[in-house]
């Protein structure tokens, strides 16, 4: 073969890798906890430019953020949270600051005590761990419109998976 012709299939086969899916930069894992980049995908609007900001760490059990973002775009925003006491979920849902907002918060049936509103979520159970007897994640994912309906079932069904996942990292599952 030809010195130019091995020189086309090696750029056909870079563009065909590099073009590929959209889904290149989705991990199978967000913080800490393996998902699957399935359930993640209908949250975002890109994989472009996809990087973690995590500032959790599980043996010291310290409330802490961790943020998905695309390009400077935050894609989402998770809170891990552990306290002595139950968190109240409608309480959290109505801050109206970064922390953990969720916007038209309806419980759900699930095995956790579990939040879903129009743009996050936020569940929570006892977990005996270092830094207390309960475990709180709120999910937030900023670039939903407040008043857009569409993506509560996504929300759901992702917290449905990412949350006892996370759990299991944090060996009280």
């Amino acid at each position: 073969m030809s010195a130019r012709l091995w020189l086309i299939v090696l750029l056909l086969s870079f563009f065909a890798v590099s073009c590929g899916s959209g889904d290149r930069g989705i991990p199978n894992s967000i913080c800490g906890t393996p998902v699957d980049p399935d359930l993640t995908r209908p949250l975002l609007i890109s994989a472009d430019g996809w990087h973690e900001w995590n500032r959790v760490d599980r043996s010291k059990a310290i409330t802490a953020p961790c943020l998905i973002l695309s390009g400077d775009d935050i894609a989402l925003r998770l809170r891990f949270s552990w306290d002595p006491n139950a968190a109240d979920l409608m309480y959290l849902a109505k801050d109206t600051g970064e922390i953990s907002g969720v916007a038209e918060p309806r419980n759900i049936a699930s095995v956790y005590k579990t939040i879903v509103g129009t743009d996050g979520a936020i569940s929570t159970t006892a977990c005996q761990t270092n830094g207390g007897k309960y475990f709180t994640l709120t999910l937030q994912v900023p670039r939903i419109r407040l008043t857009d309906h569409t993506h509560r079932k996504e929300i759901e069904k992702f917290m449905r998976a990412y949350f006892p996942a996370t759990l299991k990292t944090l060996g009280c599952a």
